[in-house]
């Protein structure tokens, strides 16, 4: 018989990385300056302080690639990570980094309701979006990928979405619910899994990559794999990787680096 999983260790990425204090400091610094050298346009899509949406503006009226930051839905900021912008502007490809009200002030479904509004806010841009994201950040992307975009809004094309790229996401909420992770989601069983795309109708069309730090718990192995396999299975193209070398909070520092693999496979999905 399997031992029983550990999700309290499962999940404490920051007890699982002890050097995650500097790194996130490390996002706050070079994320400053990044800013001083290219300084973001603002979009208010809400009425909140966090209702906004940074914009890096790249050569011309292509496809826009999103990045919506983790936090497990109850830390961090959009400033911490203008930085990640860096890779894919360097192609000429503009960026766009919201922001969203945390837990326990919003509940996990509103964070979703806002990243809609969001995405609503970017299609006046008139271009193809491809939502990426980070731990809760690749649970909001999936969550947008697999959104009626008519039945959230009628004016909405129901391809506003043309594919996801979540990194070291979070797509069945079920096990976070015994964690202390939870002390600030207030997720039950229902809300759990009513709030994880897993269980969503997998979309029709478009395409899903999870991607997983090579360093990271199996949990979150598994997470990816999940998803990858259910809505593969459903008939979406769906591909799961690993970052080579990469822990938690590692694994988004390719997005800076205007020659990595991950920079290259966003423009790829956004060449589409």
């Amino acid at each position: 018989m399997n031992a029983p999983v550990d999700y309290e260790v499962e999940y404490n990425n920051r007890a699982r990385v002890p050097e995650s204090p500097a790194l996130i400091a490390g996002w706050a610094r070079d994320a400053a300056l990044y800013r001083e050298r290219h300084a973001p346009r603002s979009i208010a899509y809400g009425r909140g302080a966090r209702n906004i949406i940074d914009f890096f503006p790249g050569n011309g009226q292509g496809p826009v690639v999103v990045f919506i930051h983790g936090g497990y839905w109850q830390a961090l900021e959009i400033s911490f990570f203008s930085h990640l912008a860096g890779g894919l502007n360097a192609h000429g490809l503009s960026v766009a980094i919201p922001g969203y009200d945390l837990c326990p002030g919003v509940t996990v479904d509103d964070i979703i309701r806002q990243m809609r509004m969001a995405t609503r806010a970017l299609s006046r841009l008139d271009r193809p979006l491809v939502i990426s994201g980070h731990s809760a950040g690749g649970h909001l992307a999936a969550c947008l990928l697999a959104t009626d975009w008519p039945g959230f809004d009628a004016s909405l094309p129901a391809d506003l979405v043309v594919a996801a790229y979540a990194i070291s996401g979070l797509f069945d909420l079920a096990p976070l619910v015994e964690t202390s992770i939870n002390n600030a989601l207030h997720l039950d069983k229902a809300t759990a899994r009513a709030a994880s795309p897993l269980f969503w109708n997998a979309p029709a069309r478009k395409s899903l990559d999870a991607v997983v730090g090579e360093q990271e718990s199996a949990e979150y192995f598994r997470q990816s794999r999940c998803i990858v396999d259910r809505w593969g299975e459903a008939g979406l193209a769906t591909r799961f990787g690993t970052i080579p070398g990469a822990n938690h909070f590692t694994a988004i520092a390719p997005l800076a680096d205007p020659d990595s693999a991950m920079v290259a496979r966003l423009m790829e999905l956004a060449s589409r």
